[in-house]
This record gives C-alpha cells, sequence and structure tokens, in this order.
C-alpha cells in the first residue's frame, strides 16, 4: 500500500541558511525552521508556547534562491516530505533525527517590513513568481475547509490574506475552465433506519 508524506510548516527561520554547492553541481541549502503553537493548558488556565525546531533540505534552484533572499528572523511557508536522516556519531553510537526535504518554499513578509503592499515571492521547483499581497502569503489548501477563527492580529492577517488567495485562485479556476465543486452537507433522509 502506498503511503501519503506531506508536511507544510510555517515559521521564521533560526539561522541564516547554510549553502554548499556538492561535486554533481546540484546546489543544496539547509534551512533552520522554529514554528511556535500557542494552546491552552486545560488544568492550570495558563496560555502556553510550544516551539519546534525542525530543519529543512531545499535543492536545486530554489536553494540558489532561499541562499540569495533569506536571512534569519525571516518567515517562511515550507511544502515539503518527512525524512529520517541517520548516521553514527565519533563515540559510535547510532543517531537519528527527522528532517524536511522542501518541494515549496514561500517567502512571507519579515517582521520589520510593512504590512501595507509588498512583494513576497513564491519558490516552487525552480521558478519564481512575484505576487502582490498584503502582509505575508500562505499556501492555497486544497480542501475548502472552513478555519477557526484568528485569536491574534498575526493570526488575523495571515486568515485574511488565506481567503484573499483562495479568491483569486478560483478566479483563476474560472478563467481556465476549470470546474470547482463547492462542498455540501451530506445528503440527510428522513427513513427510520
Amino acid at each position: 500500500m502506498a503511503g501519503y508524506n506531506r508536511v507544510v510548516l510555517v515559521g521564521n527561520l533560526t539561522r541564516d541558511p547554510e549553502y554548499k554547492q556538492l561535486t554533481s553541481g546540484q546546489s543544496v541549502c539547509r534551512l533552520g525552521l522554529a514554528t511556535n503553537r500557542q494552546f491552552k493548558n486545560r488544568q492550570s488556565g495558563q496560555m502556553v508556547q510550544e516551539v519546534c525546531y525542525i530543519d529543512i533540505d531545499v535543492w536545486g534552484p530554489q536553494a540558489d534562491s532561499c541562499h540569495q533572499y533569506l536571512q534569519k528572523g525571516r518567515s517562511v511557508l515550507v511544502e515539503g516530505r518527512l525524512k529520517l536522516d541517520t548516521w553514527e556519531d565519533p563515540s559510535g553510537q547510532n543517531r537519528s533525527k527527522h528532517s524536511i526535504v522542501a518541494d515549496r518554499v514561500v517567502f512571507l513578509s519579515s517582521a520589520g517590513e510593512s504590512a501595507d503592499a509588498e512583494e513576497s515571492e513564491d519558490v516552487s521547483r525552480g521558478s519564481s513568481e512575484r505576487s502582490s499581497v498584503r502582509g505575508a502569503t500562505a499556501a492555497k489548501p486544497k480542501q475548502q475547509a472552513a478555519m477557526p477563527a484568528p485569536e491574534s492580529a498575526l493570526e488575523k492577517e495571515l486568515f485574511d490574506q488565506i481567503e484573499s488567495i483562495k479568491k483569486k485562485n478560483q478566479t483563476k479556476a474560472v478563467q481556465s475552465g476549470e470546474v470547482e465543486f463547492k462542498d455540501q452537507p451530506p445528503f440527510e433522509d428522513e427513513l427510520p433506519f
């Protein structure tokens, strides 16, 4: 049976990109990403901040763009797959950790940039596309699932931009002749069984 391995993360870079050109001519860029999760502890009622640190490997032309345009602290959206790295340390112990191999990297607005009108770059499979958006750019979800109400100003801004991108993509789909099916509740009948 085939598996499904897909990861989508939004976070901030913890360090400047580490860029290498391999002997084969292939370029690779390693990013350190920190993602935050905030939740309310049910027992204490306190808000808890949870941080997860992840290494991201970006290959090819995307690696070149990441090396050129990204720096520590920059917000990015990464789509890719989970990979298990294994190695033997100098003391002979087998070690392992998970990392992400990026298929797509979206450069989001950095903290110091204006939220009025700015550009963000979507680097996907080596092609650069520029789109003018307000604030940050987020990935278009394939499913039109209802999103929870935003709690913070950043969440509200991302929520608004996701909705804007959904509308823009729906317009593109209609113009290109694609059919858009709307999600509807399942059929319910009044049969007793």
